[in-house]
């Protein structure tokens, strides 16, 4: 049956000069390509529209599980979370981020988390219209560590980098020196 939905017709695939074409890396990325394709044919089911199927990409880093691009109908996910959560993202960040895609292409330009988002989420997956995930991101957190007089204090890697172009300091909020590198 799966073979079936996932055809070389609605296989998802990216176009322009941004990224190459998306070809899954792993068994994870097959399976989010499969509960994309099917995540649409239900929405096709409940909406009783046709949905253009999003390019995908598994190019995504940092703390983010999805992120949906409007106006180019493409989605981009987090290969690390991805490979770490699987049903999480089968059974919530795919359906999150198509209803972004859905919600612009039926309204238009609304609130990321609007109104039309939520009765999309409610609607075609059941799912309560939730804007952030709770999944572990330690894995892919990266901090400097740096020291006060309480001790070490983990900084993120955006803050360093402030720091060490000379555009911030910063303080300890227990004992309120000033922090530097250890």
């Amino acid at each position: 049956m799966f073979k079936r939905l996932f055809s070389r017709a609605h296989r998802p695939v990216i176009q322009g000069a941004r990224e190459a074409q998306c070809v899954p890396a792993t068994r994870a990325q097959e399976e989010a390509q499969i509960h994309l394709e099917s995540a649409c044919l239900r929405a096709e089911a409940v909406l009783g529209i046709q949905v253009p199927r999003p390019a995908l990409s598994f190019k995504l880093r940092g703390r983010c599980a999805g992120m949906a691009h409007l106006q180019e109908n493409r989605m981009r996910l987090n290969a690390v979370l991805l490979e770490e959560n699987p049903q999480v993202f089968f059974t919530e960040v795919i359906p999150h981020e198509l209803c972004h895609l859905l919600a612009y292409r039926q309204h238009g330009r609304v609130a990321p988390h609007g109104r039309e988002w939520q009765a999309l989420m409610r609607g075609v997956f059941g799912l309560a219209p939730r804007t952030t995930h709770s999944l572990d991101t330690q894995s892919v957190s990266r901090s400097v560590d740096y020291r006060c007089g309480c001790g070490t204090v983990p900084l993120s890697i955006r803050r360093h980098n402030k720091v060490v172009r000379g555009q911030s300091q910063y303080l300890c909020r227990r004992c309120g020196q000033r922090l530097s590198a250890a």
